[in-house]
């Protein structure tokens, strides 16, 4: 199966992993999810005005440590991505009716460097909800991930949200239609977008993101999710987190391995050695 998901990656530029969630773990999220919503609405159409977005969602509960480290993804990871890769994103996002398509867009655009290439982000997005052709489900342009900077150019514009889909672009978008509890993951270069909820009901996913170890990471996990929470985590999970050294030192914290900061007697060196700064110069 790793195969043939690695194939239709290099090839579409995504796959799908059927069965994702069972109904036990679908209910988990369900209830793990309630009451963070109906709090926080996107600021821009980007995000979605009628859209609810959960960030840290890693932070948010045990199902969701779990699932970030479903073997699954990470058996796709290894093969792609170098060793002490990172969990970039992750949010669940609830689509209301009445919201509008989203710009075009890919996961990894902000890295400033010349398409075509390999992808430095690699997104999952789950179905919590049955995905449909009305719903907002995820739209894809297979093979996209594929296009250089000249054939990106022109199919969305980044900093301008509201600016409209070229029709000869919007034709080759297609749904990606899954029952609840499928995941779609792809190659961060890949073009996409969120659907128009054009059904009388929310359409609710979740997105773990990763990237290369070397790569700046969306959201600021150090701060977002504090030592307190990480702490009790996996291993492997501090690892994606940023807990972790890539060889030779990159991510260490003054000359330590970061992951000493969860042992009780940690003191920071800085906080440490401020005493020896004379006072007016502190």
């Amino acid at each position: 199966m790793l195969t043939k998901h690695l194939a239709e990656l290099a090839t579409n530029g995504y796959t799908i992993i059927n069965d994702f969630l069972n109904a036990d773990r679908l209910r988990r999220v369900r209830a793990g999810l309630a009451p963070f919503l109906n709090s926080h609405h996107g600021r821009n159409n980007f995000e979605g005005v009628k859209t609810e977005r959960v960030y840290t969602l890693i932070g948010r509960g045990r199902i969701f440590e779990e699932i970030v480290e479903d073997q699954r993804v990470l058996d796709i990871l290894d093969a792609l991505f170098l060793p002490n890769y990172l969990l970039t994103a992750s949010q669940a996002i609830c689509i209301s009716p009445g919201e509008t398509a989203q710009p075009i867009h890919s996961d990894d655009t902000f890295y400033p460097i010349p398409r075509p290439r390999p992808a430095i982000s690699i997104s999952t997005i789950v179905a919590v909800d049955a995905f449909t052709a009305i719903n907002g489900c995820t739209e894809i342009i297979p093979g996209s991930h594929l296009w250089s900077d000249a054939e990106v150019a022109g199919t969305y514009d980044g900093l301008d949200h509201d600016a409209p889909t070229p029709a000869a672009i919007a034709k080759l978008l297609v749904p990606l239609i899954m029952p609840a509890g499928s995941c779609v993951v792809f190659q961060g270069t890949l073009l996409h977008r969120g659907g128009a909820n054009r059904s009388n009901a929310p359409r609710l996913a979740f997105s773990n993101q990763y990237c290369e170890p070397w790569a700046r990471t969306q959201e600021n996990f150090f701060f977002g999710l504090p030592p307190a929470i990480a702490r009790n985590m996996s291993p492997r999970l501090q690892a994606m987190l940023g807990y972790s050294v890539v060889p030779p030192f990159m991510g260490h914290v003054s000359a330590s391995h970061p992951r000493k900061v969860f042992r009780e007697d940690y003191v920071n060196a800085v906080l440490s050695d401020r005493k020896l700064i004379p006072p007016e110069e502190q």
